[in-house]
């Protein structure tokens, strides 16, 4: 008879291999990278923010698009920390690449390439996803169907790359093969006193569907080349251990 250890060692195996099969990538601990998401990352299987695959994140107006490009800015952070290089093709360049700088990238580490039509801006995200050269490829376009979103997916599981493709103003919250959907918005910085600036970028982060995994809600910050949590929405999903005093 097998014992309560042999069966949870099956049970993990067996998920293992239909997390691979859905294109979950399993890294080795020399492999994996720090996204520096904290408690967000037990909301995804095996409490691991998923590699090698497509992350789709909903910006229904110019404020939430400019909060989205800042908050995976700090991703391609995490994610490029032992080098490499990145692509960002979009239609309109709304990110600001010396901005970069404020989240440890430096410009000459992301490629790019602004097109005209949105049917080209799709067509070049599949041939860079198809790259295992890159790290990383920023798709920006409005519109995104299932069979599409099909084929980027069935591109990262064979190079590895990790994508993400942030829709503006989209016409609606279609089905996609996303391994995750995001929805993020700006927050009020806090500035310490009555000093005068901009304080550290802040975020209402809604990670809204995850395969496999746990959706929620959370406030961070970016301060110090990293995100740190203000508070989680949903205390009762995870619980909450702050990585700096907010008091």
């Amino acid at each position: 008879m097998e014992t309560g250890a042999a069966k949870k060692e099956i049970l993990a195996q067996l998920q293992k291999q239909i997390l691979a099969m859905q294109g979950f990538k399993t890294v080795s601990d020399k492999q994996s990278l720090k996204t520096g998401l904290g408690i967000i990352e037990q909301s995804f299987p095996g409490n691991t923010f998923p590699m090698g695959a497509i992350h789709e994140f909903i910006s229904p107006a110019q404020g939430e698009a400019a909060a989205t490009n800042g908050f995976i800015a700090g991703l391609l952070s995490g994610i490029m920390q032992k080098g490499g290089t990145a692509l960002w093709i979009g239609t309109r360049r709304t990110l600001f690449p010396p901005a970069l700088k404020a989240f440890g990238i430096e410009p000459d580490r992301i490629v790019f390439i602004d097109l005209i039509r949105e049917r080209d801006v799709l067509w070049a995200v599949e041939q860079a996803l198809k790259c295992d050269a890159l790290t990383a490829v920023v798709g920006e376009l409005k519109e995104l169907g299932f069979t599409e979103s099909r084929r980027l997916q069935l591109a990262v599981e064979e190079s590895k790359v990790t994508g993400f493709i942030h829709r503006h103003e989209p016409k609606g919250k279609n089905t996609v093969a996303c391994v995750s959907r995001w929805k993020i918005a700006p927050l009020s910085s806090d500035i310490a006193g009555n000093m005068p600036g901009v304080g550290h970028p802040r975020w209402d982060v809604n990670l809204l569907k995850v395969r496999n995994g746990t959706p929620g809600a959370w406030q961070i910050e970016w301060e110090s080349g990293s995100f740190h949590h203000i508070q989680s929405k949903q205390p009762n999903i995870v619980s909450i251990s702050s990585t700096r005093n907010t008091g």
